[in-house]
């Protein structure tokens, strides 16, 4: 079974807007700066998949981008995979969009193949999925293909022996193993049928283990039986207002037994919750949605903080809502063993103390009441840090953040980097020795050589506090964004001054900052 533009679909369920659709709207979600999924429209347009993110905005203007996230696939498809596992039993998912099934038992109980195809499909059409497909053949990859084949046919059946034949004249790119294409061409093999047609064993010395499994799936042969998953036991709590509530207190106050009895559901399953999915329907049919994490396991009243945090959308004050709240659901995201989280014999020693104290005070302050410093790449020292709040992952996660720091960032400061980095650049002046304002022309010269610096007082303070330049370094210019009218150009200077403290400067705009002071 499988669900064309299931990313695009569940990105536009999970939005909840009526105004988005796959069907009508121009999507695309990338990943790394690439196109990952595209809707219809936007195909039509000339989108397609591994297009970079300009190349694709220029082949359509209208193209709506966003990023692309694999557990609103696997979020969305949960309840369907569970309303065909009331039809047909053994569901192997693949992956988000589509699964495998084994026809021999759905096919007898229902009077046929094509009987059960079209029970599967009126089954998801009680979803809004109207253009899912159903392929059967001998085996996965062959099913996969009739599946996918172009047509007006919901439900494709390759009889029984036929799949190699089925197969024959399909590229080779379908065998998903980009490596393999280009050789396989070379040597004139374009077609599953060329390439079933070559000795297993060369094909097995040349390219190893995964040619030769490959071989075999071109020849019809896939040896792949359906693995039926285990249904998870059900964690999800959720609680419905006969009345709908307008007030933050009244909702949380309502959610209070459920989000003890969620807690405690997991517990039976000897597990703990590290991150939790909270999900909030409105009278007026939205649905509002949001993952939380923690940095150590979800407590009842850690539950509640951020049900109430979320109706409060980040203000940190029990006001009226937008809309009434009908319904509060919250589902386990991320679970781990219990036993991995015991504490010690003599408690959880300093780190439990500094965790139970901030979401002490987070509880008390709100959401972002609490933030933590991160580091992240960036050419400017106020960029390279970002304030998360507590229990959070940085923005894009670990893996983002890894990747920022490890750019080149062309530009930046090199180490050793200054110890103390003030929140708000401090007005500085610095004078040459006919006491005129140091600046640079347009050609990046210096007008004067610098002789006199102060920090902390502006140009018309008559020079107070100004101490002799011991010694320089500089310009380093830097222009951020010069594609953009937001444009700025900067000039970066180390001074050391008479009371022995070194000073990161920055001129911009004829006008001097001192950035940071290095101890």
């Amino acid at each position: 079974m499988w669900c064309p533009d299931w990313p695009i679909a569940a990105w536009c369920r999970e939005m909840g807007s009526g105004a988005l659709s796959s069907e009508g709207s121009t999507i695309a979600l990338v990943e790394r700066g690439e196109v990952f999924a595209c809707s219809l429209p936007a195909r039509a347009a000339g989108v397609r998949r591994g297009l970079r993110v300009r190349e694709a905005q220029s082949r359509c203007s209208e193209l709506i981008v966003e990023n692309y996230d694999p557990a609103i696939d696997a979020r969305a498809f949960e309840p369907i995979i569970l309303a065909l596992e009331e039809v047909v039993p053994g569901i192997q998912v693949l992956r988000p969009g589509m699964c495998a099934i084994r026809a021999q038992g759905p096919s007898r109980y229902y009077g046929g193949e094509q009987s059960a195809g079209e029970l599967l499909i009126e089954t998801l059409a009680r979803f809004g999925i109207h253009d899912a497909r159903i392929g059967i053949a001998d085996g996965i990859f062959a099913a996969e293909q009739a599946a996918r084949v172009p047509g007006t046919e919901m439900v494709r059946i390759v009889p029984a022996g036929l799949s190699a034949e089925f197969l024959a004249g399909l590229p080779v790119e379908l065998l998903g193993r980009p490596e393999l294409n280009p050789l396989l061409h070379q040597l004139g093999v374009h077609t599953l049928a060329q390439f079933a047609a070559l000795d297993p064993v060369s094909v097995r010395d040349r390219f190893g283990e995964d040619g030769a499994f490959c071989h075999r799936l071109a020849a019809g042969l896939d040896g792949r039986d359906v693995t039926a998953r285990v249904p998870p036991p059900q964690l999800d709590c959720r609680v419905e207002f006969e009345t709908p509530l307008d007030r933050v207190d009244q909702v949380a106050f309502g959610f209070r037994q459920t989000a003890e009895r969620f807690v405690a559901t997991i517990a039976q399953a000897r597990l703990v919750a590290t991150a939790i999915r909270v999900e909030v329907h409105t009278d007026d049919g939205r649905r509002t949605g949001r993952t939380w994490l923690h940095p150590r396991w979800f407590t009842a009243s850690d539950v509640l903080d951020r049900v109430r945090w979320q109706l409060q959308g980040g203000h940190g004050i029990d006001a009226g809502l937008a809309a009434p709240v009908v319904s509060v659901s919250v589902s386990p995201e991320s679970v781990d063993r219990a036993l991995n989280h015991e504490d010690g014999l003599w408690g959880g020693g300093p780190d439990e103390s500094i965790h139970h104290g901030f979401s002490r005070v987070q509880s008390m302050l709100g959401h972002e009441g609490v933030v933590t410093a991160v580091l992240t790449g960036g050419r400017l020292l106020s960029s390279r840090s970002v304030l998360v709040p507590w229990g959070d992952l940085p923005p894009g996660g670990e893996k983002e953040l890894a990747r920022r720091r490890q750019l080149p960032w062309p530009g930046n400061v090199p180490g050793p980097l200054p110890s103390t980095v003030f929140e708000a650049p401090v007005p500085a002046l610095v004078r040459d020795a006919g006491g005129r304002l140091v600046d640079v022309d347009g050609r990046g010269i210096l007008t004067g050589i610098p002789a006199v610096f102060a920090a902390g007082i502006g140009e018309r303070s008559g020079g107070s506090g100004e101490h002799p330049v011991t010694s320089w370094s500089g310009p380093w210019p830097l222009t951020e964004r010069w594609w953009e009218d937001g444009a700025r150009s900067i000039n970066r200077f180390q001074l050391v001054d008479a009371l022995g403290r070194a000073w990161l400067l920055v001129l911009a705009e004829h006008e001097w900052w001192a950035e940071a002071l290095y101890d």
